[in-house]
């Protein structure tokens, strides 16, 4: 006679479930490394060299910064279409006080991360309390953002003198740290920080219930609006960052060239919710994801393929995001019900020993209208 499993061994369907969940956490960061094979083999000449993981490295980092910033708001349910007008108009902001304005390039550097924090809090008031889908609200700010750039540029590109920028300005893209490019580790640091705050401290938390479900967060008191409002924040402070990093590669004011990273930044943000914590928008899984789409366009233009595959690689990335972002998600929660539902175990049988006897207790005695208790006088 066979015995029945114990409680405490894993069920088959238990071991079904945690390696499904370790191919969808996982599985994106091993599609990076096969697509690294693949293409050093095609072309082991020129794919798998320290040149190549350089050019990685550097001419994916902004778009990896930008990624983070449209992950934030992603995290609370809401979207900020304006990041890409935003980076226009932060590199074109650097290169106007520094160029033409003479102002030095730490103080500029600073002011546009502060005009980046003013126009997320801006974002999130406008969605949140002027009560207006993120889509609409951010595009309409970007918009807004777009005519600025165009007023402030004249339309032209900003060009600086014979004399150039400044080394330390432009070090901050082009240095090396460690014999690799220190964009990479600004991506890094971000996306150490947006883990620790997303993951271990209780903002994290309560932005990913207020993303999750809106009304269960206002009815264990969690200020919906305000925490909106910080991720817009979030969000806009990085954008800015992002555009000083771009002004510092570029060295050049180009009003145009920022809607080119908004489609490759939210297929990165979407597309990472589907990696290291599959469900959810997370930092880690962002980073992944911009690192899939780096060795892909990388490959591909080695292959000598034409320009016009790199829009059609971020579309159809994008559409398959979206589709995985949602079933990863549905997932999640089927598995959060199957997790509920599950019978507790069994309690162990009783022994085959009588209980001790013992004495029985007297029945309680009953209140009379007098106040007294029965068989007692009043």
């Amino acid at each position: 006679m066979t015995e029945p499993p114990s409680p405490s061994s894993p069920r088959p369907g238990r071991l079904r479930t945690r390696g499904g969940h370790h191919i969808g956490a996982y599985g994106l960061l091993a599609l990076t490394a096969l697509l690294y094979l693949v293409f050093s083999l095609a072309l082991p000449e020129t794919f798998p060299t320290l040149d190549t993981v350089d050019s990685i490295l550097s001419n994916q980092s902004i778009p990896a910064v930008l990624a983070l910033a449209a992950m934030v708001p992603i995290v609370t349910g809401a979207f900020d279409l304006s990041i890409g007008y935003g980076l226009g108009l932060a590199h074109v902001m650097v290169m106007q006080l520094v160029v033409d304005e003479g102002w030095p390039w730490p103080l500029a550097c600073l002011t546009v991360l502060a005009g980046g924090l003013v126009v997320g809090v801006l974002n999130g008031v406008i969605v949140e309390f002027g009560r207006i889908d993120s889509f609409i609200a951010t595009l309409g700010t970007g918009s807004m953002m777009y005519a600025v750039t165009g007023w402030i540029t004249d339309g032209s590109r900003i060009v600086p003198g014979p004399q150039g920028l400044p080394p330390a300005f432009t070090d901050l893209y082009e240095s090396t740290f460690l014999g690799l490019p220190v964009p990479a580790f600004y991506v890094l640091a971000l996306a150490g920080v947006l883990w620790l705050v997303l993951e271990r401290l209780p903002l994290g938390r309560y932005l990913y219930v207020v993303g999750s479900n809106p009304r269960a967060a206002d009815l264990v008191g969690i200020p919906t609006r305000t925490y909106t409002v910080y991720a817009f924040a979030a969000s806009g402070l990085i954008v800015g960052f992002a555009g000083v990093l771009l002004a510092a590669q570029q060295q050049i004011g180009n009003p145009s060239v920022g809607l080119d990273y908004l489609l490759p930044a939210f297929v990165g943000a979407l597309l990472g919710s589907t990696a290291i914590k599959p469900g959810r928008p997370n930092a880690l899984g962002t980073v992944v994801a911009v690192a899939v789409l780096a060795v892909g366009l990388t490959g591909i233009a080695q292959l000598g393929a034409d320009f016009w595959t790199v829009p059609l690689f971020h579309g159809g990335t994008l559409l398959i995001a979206v589709g995985l972002a949602g079933y990863a998600a549905r997932r999640r929660l089927r598995g959060g019900a199957a997790a509920r539902d599950t019978p507790a175990a069994p309690p162990p049988p009783p022994s085959s020993a009588p209980p001790p006897s013992s004495p029985p207790s007297p029945p309680p005695s009953s209140p009379t209208r007098e106040g007294g208790t029965a068989g007692t006088p009043p």
